[in-house]
């Protein structure tokens, strides 16, 4: 199994990024799929889950109307678009399997958002 985040980077307030997470290794389109965030000193947080066949998305409090979870099973490709970033978003990213997971899959992408 594994799982490569990218698209990390330093953004300003207010601005976007889009993350990448490249699946292999496990049947992708068997799974759902998470994105988990840690910020340096705490402790990993959900951020949002996509059922395997993309149908259902959740998203915690603190993101949800800022960030899309998207996944295409045939390119075993999972994205979370984030917009309106705020400095409080700013952690190290990772994609997960599983719905409402905290355990991190890959090495994870740093987003820094500070002006």
């Amino acid at each position: 199994v594994q799982l490569v985040e990218s698209g990390g980077g330093l953004v300003q307030p207010g601005g976007s990024l889009r993350l990448s997470c490249a699946a292999s290794g496990f049947t992708f389109g068997s799974y759902d799929m998470s994105w988990v965030r840690q910020a340096s000193g705490k402790g990993p947080e959900w951020v949002s889950s996509i059922t395997r066949g993309g149908g259902s998305t959740d998203y915690a409090d603190s993101v949800k109307g800022r960030f899309t979870i998207s996944r295409v099973n045939a390119k075993n490709t999972l994205w979370l678009q984030m917009n309106s970033l705020k400095p409080e978003d700013t952690a190290v990213y990772y994609c997960a399997r599983g719905r409402f997971t905290t355990t991190k899959g890959g090495k994870g992408t740093l987003v820094t958002v500070s002006s």
